[in-house]
């Protein structure tokens, strides 16, 4: 079967493109290896981890909120089957309707693993069945799987990785996290929430190391008070399997003391590895960096003419967005568009509560880069909004050019920060200034009143605080 463009991946990534490429008037196939499309993010990702994370969620709200608001509840109890049999149906209809998307857009879906014979012709295999496509151009969206630490291998039961984490039998007693990034603050909270003591240990001096330091200090300073224990700026030297427990053993990086911790299970959340292995690409001479992801131009087209790659089997910010920004743009070239791509615009989330969100540059990579620049922030203690609400732990911080007053990067701690953080994407697409986002009306109350006093703060002329 001969095709314009093959996609190999179905993830965001993997099938937006295939849709994109589709409604470019391009005969389009993609191929998955499961049997289920959606891809890591769909699966055993951002839609399960979320499922969780809002059901943990409500259930810590009615223990220890719900009495502030006058609402009783007695013998306050949770099913976790229940809560994973409720997470599964979500999953489920996301990949009814990914595959929806597939059929409407009269996109073949190929189930099997996909292999390169040459540059332009790939092979399925489902179960010993071999069949061969011809692609003109081919877009590799294969994605990514959990990393992990030398000498320590995941066995996926008791020493775990972000994929068994999301479909534990049972609420662990102690859970020893490996790796302090967003992942895996997102998976302690979840059980730390439904009783679980946990325990994060983190080889940097602090958590969620990329974003910008005034949300990782308040993020550690929050989730320390919600219960979860820390131990930064340890280095992992073992962990075992000691009958029912695990035993982890550490080193201080700077006075080098070992500490031995126990957990019933440890979950590597160390990062994340391209999957590059099945597709043979030293058939094709493909080019990889030195970690093994897949080198691309600025147009992410591979070492090969006519091959693409994208998401996280590039390397980069391992996003979901990320992927599907990307997906838009080859199409968009494929089809002889001259499109861009706006990696300075691409936000970052982190979905604890309060939730971190962030665009755009950090006050350490302004330092690092030795642009002049100003700064403004605004506490949501200080919002009616959030006094309604009872979420009195957030603050948005502006950063701004100390002579244009355009916008460098906005970063917010607090609820809904994920949902906030569009304003932003949008002021510095548009590359506003700090002083054009203080002049715009915002409803109040709410929440993102926070971004218009940051500005006003940027300015110098703060008006509620």
């Amino acid at each position: 079967m001969k095709y314009d463009v093959i996609v190999i991946g179905s993830g965001p990534g993997g099938y937006v493109a295939a849709i994109k490429c589709a409604q470019l008037k391009l005969k389009t196939a993609i191929i998955e290896k499961y049997s289920d499309l959606g891809g890591t993010c769909l699966n055993v990702g951002c839609i399960p981890s979320k499922a969780l994370l809002d059901s943990s969620y409500l259930y810590e709200s009615a223990q220890h909120q719900f009495d502030t608001h006058g609402i009783q509840i007695e013998k306050l109890s949770f099913d976790w089957e229940k809560i994973q049999n409720r997470k599964n149906k979500i999953v489920k209809e996301v990949n009814l309707g990914v595959s929806h998307l597939m059929k409407k857009n009269n996109i073949d879906v190929y189930q099997g693993m996909a292999s390169f014979i040459d540059n332009h012709q790939v092979q399925i295999d489902n179960n010993d069945q071999l069949k061969s496509l011809y692609g003109e151009k081919i877009i590799i969206a294969t994605g990514s799987k959990p990393g992990g630490l030398p000498g320590i291998q995941a066995d996926g039961k008791k020493i775990i990785t972000s994929t068994e984490a999301l479909s534990l039998k049972n609420i662990p007693e102690k859970l020893l996290i490996i790796g302090a990034g967003a992942i895996g603050l997102e998976i302690g909270s979840i059980y730390r929430r439904l009783g679980s003591t946990i325990t994060c240990i983190e080889y940097l001096d602090t958590i969620i190391p990329n974003m910008d330091t005034t949300m990782s200090k308040e993020l550690l300073r929050v989730l320390k008070k919600q219960g979860i224990k820390f131990k930064l700026g340890h280095e992992v030297q073992s962990v075992k399997v000691d009958g029912s427990l695990i035993k982890l053993l550490t080193k201080n990086r700077k006075n080098g003391t070992e500490q031995e911790f126990e957990g019933d299970q440890c979950l590597l959340s160390v990062g994340r590895i391209p999957n590059t292995q099945s597709l043979n690409l030293d058939k094709i001479k493909l080019a990889l960096t030195d970690r093994g992801f897949i080198t691309v131009n600025e147009n992410l087209e591979t070492s090969v003419t006519g091959i693409y790659a994208i998401g996280d089997v590039i390397g980069g910010s391992m996003l979901a967005h990320k992927a599907i920004e990307e997906a838009i743009f080859v199409a968009e070239q494929m089809s002889g568009q001259k499109p861009k791509m706006y990696y300075q615009l691409i936000p970052a989330v982190v979905y604890t509560e309060p939730e971190v969100a962030s665009v755009g540059l950090t006050e350490q990579q302004v330092k690092q880069k030795k642009l002049g620049y100003k700064t403004g922030t605004h506490h949501f203690r200080a919002l009616g909004r959030a006094k309604a609400a009872g979420k009195l732990d957030g603050l948005v911080k502006i950063i701004a050019n100390d002579q244009t007053d355009e916008i460098y990067g906005v970063h917010i701690f607090g609820t809904k920060a994920s949902e906030m953080i569009g304003e932003a994407v949008t002021a510095l697409g548009y590359k506003a200034s700090s002083e054009d986002l203080a002049r715009l009306p915002h409803a109040h109350p709410s929440f993102s009143e926070a971004i218009k006093d940051a500005a006003l703060d940027v300015l110098g002329h703060a008006i509620h605080s």
